[in-house]
């Protein structure tokens, strides 16, 4: 009985060492993959125009009072 409970626990971890070291270089892959993209093909920097952005605010605060003005007429 003793020598059942024995390989039992060895299965056991033989298995989990498995699966744990695969997890380990997978996460290993995945980073090594990450930092040859960023490496290789950065993402573009977008710098905004001032007057572009200081149109295109002044448009979404127009756009969010119109849609707070409706949403009160249309509660009351």
């Amino acid at each position: 009985m003793e020598n059942l409970v024995f390989e039992g626990f060895k299965f056991m971890l033989l298995g989990m060492g498995t699966v744990f070291s695969f997890l380990i270089l997978m996460i290993g892959a995945m980073n090594l993959q990450s930092y040859i993209i960023h490496k290789f093909f950065p993402e573009p920097v977008v710098t905004p125009k001032s007057n572009s952005a200081k149109n295109n605010t002044g448009a979404k605060i127009a756009a969010i009072s119109a849609a707070i003005t409706h949403h009160k007429n249309v509660k009351s």
